[in-house]
């Protein structure tokens, strides 16, 4: 694989060769930095199957990779990708042969491929789980369990701490345990055999592990995620989790079964019943060694972490300036959207000390996390011109809505999507669509900051960033507005006179605005 230079204004494909499947995701990177999602892609093809009893990659599993590989390359082709990063990953690095896959791929697929070790295959899944998830200072336990390796990752928001590697994975303790064509229920002894040997592979990164004081695990790959959603439908899990006391009576249900029956289990993807228990015994001897009682399921790995890894040698990138995954999150979506970065920095800037000065008068008892969302909506708020400008606000509601925000809960994205919807034209009521199913504190919440982020945008209703400086403050029964200005701001002040009944139901209270400035 020849070195890329990153660059926006072009499309790239990143394709990841596993062991068991290959997925592609092709993006178009414009010229704002931002970046959009054209296609995602993935198919198994088992490429390790069989391949760990010698090393040597099987003929038909290459055939199935490269034809595959192919049509992808085609596929990317289409979109107008002219850059194509492609990656592989355990049975390919572990192969004696792994040249032939290399030289079918260049010939048969022109595709240049890049054979990563298990250290940087950590790395990247890192990279691409973390950039879906707000770290912060939090530590977090990442798991991937893929076809041959399984790797792990331990490190915050400011990066990675631990990284390895393990010759562990779904397909590769199924070929040392089951026979191949084996189609009746798996014994204890066989499975309890299966668990000791995890445990001896893992016993040098558990003893790493168990020095740092973990807040969150996160569970990777399709055998998590497969594991997850049928502990959903079959056993009352929440989604997007596992525990680990659904997992062994998962484990003992699918051990019970015959493979026959086994791709019948509810939740279960029929492609992966015959190597699901390989992977249920590394996962679940993970959890109970290192006593973790639940872990959350990321869908995110190699794929993602490649797109971030190149994102993040642009300059100027949100990625390469160490921005959290939230505030990333957000510029990926208003600049994809086209936002007036001007006008939104403005509404930023006059919403918070809007915020920051009616609490210190008093006028209400939010905290920073609030703060953080309204800094958010006030970015965001004008996204839904990119639909059209007619009733833009109702647009924003719907993108934000709908845009699956990274490192952001449900409720955080509510309340900003309603914050750009009540941002213009009528204030929130209780019996609003948007607002069904909200609870008490949400839609107060909600009143009081859609307030601040309406006065934010009547304050630049010129886009002309007059206002220098602006603050609420109470005197007595009233509140009163306070611009400073060294410019007409006619316009501006005219912007607020339809602010009044908004601001009386969110505080209470009568608006007053005075202003202050040379030419007033």
């Amino acid at each position: 694989m020849t070195e890329a230079t990153p660059r926006t204004g072009h499309v790239v494909s990143f394709i990841d060769i596993g062991t068991n499947s290959v997925r592609m995701m092709v993006v178009r990177l414009n010229p704002n930095l931002s970046y959009t999602v054209l296609s995602l892609e993935k198919e198994m093809v088992r490429l390790g199957s069989g391949g760990f009893d010698d090393m040597f990659l099987r003929r038909e599993a290459i055939d199935r990779t490269v034809l595959v590989c192919k049509k992808f390359v085609e596929l990317a082709r289409y979109y107008g990708a002219d850059e194509i990063i492609a990656v592989a990953t355990s049975a390919a690095r572990e192969a004696r042969n792994q040249n032939v896959l290399e030289e079918r791929l260049k010939e048969e697929a022109n595709l240049d491929l890049g054979i990563i070790s298990g250290i940087e295959e950590a790395r990247l899944i890192f990279l691409g789980v973390s950039s879906g998830i707000e770290l912060a200072d939090r530590t977090a336990l990442m798991i991937d369990i893929g076809g041959g390796s399984t790797e792990l990752a331990l490190g915050s928001g400011s990066g990675h701490a631990f990284l390895d590697s393990l010759k562990l994975g779904a397909i590769r303790m199924t070929d040392l345990f089951i026979p191949r064509g084996y189609q009746k229920p798996v014994d204890d002894k066989t499975y309890n055999v299966m668990k000791r040997h995890v445990k001896g592979y893992m016993s040098s990164a558990a003893r790493a592990i168990r020095k740092s004081k973990v807040d969150l695990v996160i569970g990777s790959s399709g055998t998590i995620v497969n594991l997850s959603e049928m502990a959903v439908r079959s056993l009352g899990g929440r989604p997007g989790t596992l525990r680990l006391s659904h997992l062994r009576k998962l484990t003992s249900i699918i051990r019970s079964s015959t493979l026959g029956q086994r791709r019948m289990l509810p939740g279960i993807n029929p492609e992966r019943a015959d190597i699901i228990i390989g992977g249920a015994a590394i996962l679940e001897t993970f959890m109970e060694q290192l006593h973790i009682e639940e872990i959350v399921v990321s869908e995110r790995g190699v794929r993602e972490g490649l797109l971030i890894d190149y994102l993040a040698r642009i300059e100027g990138s949100p990625y390469s300036q160490g921005k959290s995954v939230r505030e990333t999150s957000i510029l990926q979506l208003g600049r994809s959207c086209d936002v007036d970065e001007g006008h939104a920095a403005t509404v930023m800037r006059l919403s918070l000390s809007l915020f920051d000065s009616a609490r210190e008068a008093g006028l209400h008892s939010l905290g920073n996390k609030e703060r953080e969302l309204l800094r958010y909506a006030a970015y965001l708020h004008d996204v839904g011109d990119f639909i059209s400008f007619t009733n833009h606000h109702a647009h924003s509601y719907y993108i934000i809505r709908n845009a699956d925000l990274l490192g952001f809960d449900h409720r955080e994205v509510l309340i900003m999507a309603n914050l750009a919807r009540y941002h213009r034209k009528r204030a929130p009521r209780r019996k609003d669509p948007e607002l069904a199913g909200l609870d008490a504190e949400t839609y107060r919440t909600i009143v009081v900051m859609s307030a601040f982020l309406r006065l934010a945008e009547g304050l630049d209703r010129s886009h002309g960033a007059l206002a220098s400086e602006v603050s609420l403050r109470k005197e007595g029964k009233k509140a009163v507005l306070e611009l400073v200005t060294d410019d007409d701001a006619s316009l501006e002040v005219w912007g607020l006179e339809g602010t009044g009944k908004a601001f009386r139901r969110a505080f209470g209270l009568d608006l007053e605005v005075r202003v202050k400035g040379t030419r007033q």
